[in-house]
């Protein structure tokens, strides 16, 4: 879910598109006619990883789905801490396991969410104790697991392929 901004967070007037020069260009952005902010609307950077898990693969449902999708472990960058460090508490906090190993698979694009995810193929060891945001886990074989197509899907197909595997897609519930 995005959140849209209405008014300005430093002085609580309506905001409005307003389209002004900037170094690329006329570009039309949420500005405070009174005060000058600007909302910028960057990305957000969300973390993900890919977990390989006594020779699996571990995708999780998260508590929030109403779908039954099982997917990768995500979450949000904090202030900071580096990329390697965040997705590396995140499966710490989501799973309770350890990352042995952990190995960039690349930035994708989520623009539906307005996010950028930096995707990692983590190796990890312990005892898997979810947390309260998962309800669920699976393990699946390389062969055996299936991708999406979104972010998250497309950085376990990139890795799938880098392992020599044929990535297979299946439908992801639209949310219409």
């Amino acid at each position: 879910m995005t959140h849209e901004f209405r008014f300005c967070p430093s002085c609580a007037t309506a905001l409005e598109m307003v389209t002004q020069m900037e170094d690329g260009g006329e570009k039309a952005r949420l500005r405070c006619p009174a005060c000058g902010y600007t909302h910028w609307n960057n990305p957000t950077p969300v973390l993900a990883a890919v977990i390989e898990y006594e020779g699996r693969i571990l995708l999780a449902r998260n508590a929030a789905w109403s779908h039954k999708a099982y997917a990768l472990i995500t979450g949000f960058m904090e202030a900071g801490e580096t990329p390697e460090g965040g997705i590396k508490r995140e499966i710490q906090e989501e799973t309770s396991l350890r990352t042995l190993s952990l190995d960039l698979i690349g930035v994708y694009d989520f623009q539906r969410m307005n996010q950028i995810i930096i995707a990692y193929h983590a190796v990890c060891e312990g005892e898997v104790a979810l947390s309260a945001e998962l309800v669920d886990y699976k393990l699946y074989d390389f062969d055996k697991v299936k991708c999406w197509p979104a972010g998250t899907g497309y950085a376990l197909a990139d890795w799938l392929k880098s392992k020599g595997h044929n990535p297979e897609f299946v439908e992801w519930p639209r949310r219409d």
